[in-house]
């Protein structure tokens, strides 16, 4: 091949000066040639068309391949995917190890990582985040149980250490907030220890890309959003929608009503659920002991969905049953 005297149509083309994949089947050269460039039309079995462009400026020729073009809007949809896709690692202390790995199942985007929970003689928390130089840059989550007074120095403790290592976002995940009953003081001396936790929380270093975002399910009160600092943004979330999800899949559901143990429960729930009929129910006394008593509503020949806004020792259920 020479710059001097380029193939003349319909010679085929005995070899290329360059390298191209093992899918090529065939190459064709067009029809017209000049002596400055030449193209090729390659034909592989995915059906793309490639370019084969020859710069002849240079002695040997030299032969680019070029891949074929994506539409604008096939790229369009490809750099959305991968900008939108995100990779969370994921953080649990020990009792919420089965719950974490239920959800990483659910996703590919979700990587489990580990903490050593390890105790010092005195009994105060020794702690070891594996792999912390390997978290940089990228999304963090942690699932946290306050389930006693005893647990969660060692989890704020996690939970402060996390931020600091340069991680993209960090996003606090506890289920149940513990303190959410006493929220408000109804004598002098009353400690709303609600707001005590919120502060300690609302303290959480601010990684790279932002304020803490801090998921709590069911709250007690939601003007509880207010007691937490501009360094963490609480967001609420609800598991009522799973309930209304599975009473309408019931064949029955339009004989199903839903019944309050008392005013705290209806005022927390019931515009969630004021599609279905209420019964609302209230707490007397009756020498001694208090009673739950029905106060609006008649259950008679309906299905009775009970809905609390806080399970304890599960007796106010039970005596609204």
């Amino acid at each position: 091949m020479s710059t001097t005297t380029p193939p003349s149509p319909p010679q085929r083309l005995a070899a290329l000066p360059c390298h191209t994949s093992n899918k090529l089947r065939n190459y064709t050269p067009i029809q017209s040639f000049n002596r400055k460039d030449f193209s090729i039309r390659c034909e592989f079995e995915n059906s793309q068309r490639w370019t084969v462009g020859c710069v002849s400026g240079t002695d040997p020729i030299h032969i680019i391949l070029k891949p074929p073009s994506i539409p604008m809007t096939s790229a369009a949809v490809l750099g959305s995917s991968g900008k939108n896709s995100k990779r969370v690692c994921l953080f649990y202390c020990n009792e919420m190890k089965d719950l974490a790995e239920r959800i990483a199942s659910q996703s590919d985007a979700i990587e489990l990582r580990n903490i050593t929970w390890r105790t010092f003689e005195d009994g105060f928390p020794n702690l070891f985040i594996s792999n912390a130089h390997g978290i940089r840059g990228q999304h963090v989550a942690f699932l946290a149980s306050f389930n006693s007074p005893g647990v969660i120095f060692e989890q704020l403790s996690v939970i402060y250490a996390l931020p600091k290592l340069f991680v993209s976002s960090f996003t606090l995940v506890l289920p149940f907030f513990p303190t959410g009953t006493s929220e408000r003081m109804e004598d002098e001396g009353d400690v709303a220890t609600a707001f005590t936790l919120a502060r300690i929380l609302s303290n959480t270093p601010v990684p790279r890309g932002g304020p803490t975002s801090l998921v709590i399910f069911d709250i007690h009160a939601l003007q509880e959003r207010f007691y937490f600092g501009d360094n963490i943004l609480p967001c609420f979330e609800s598991g009522i929608p799973l309930l209304l999800n599975r009473l309408q899949q019931l064949p029955d559901s339009d004989n199903i009503s839903i019944a309050f143990p008392d005013d705290g429960a209806w005022k927390r729930f019931h515009k969630q659920l004021q599609h279905f009929p209420m019964i609302v129910c209230a707490k007397v006394r009756e020498g001694d002991q208090r009673i739950v008593r029905i106060k609006e509503g008649d259950p008679a020949g309906r299905h009775v969905v009970i809905v609390d806004d806080l399970v304890q020792s599960g007796g106010t259920l039970t005596e609204c049953q």
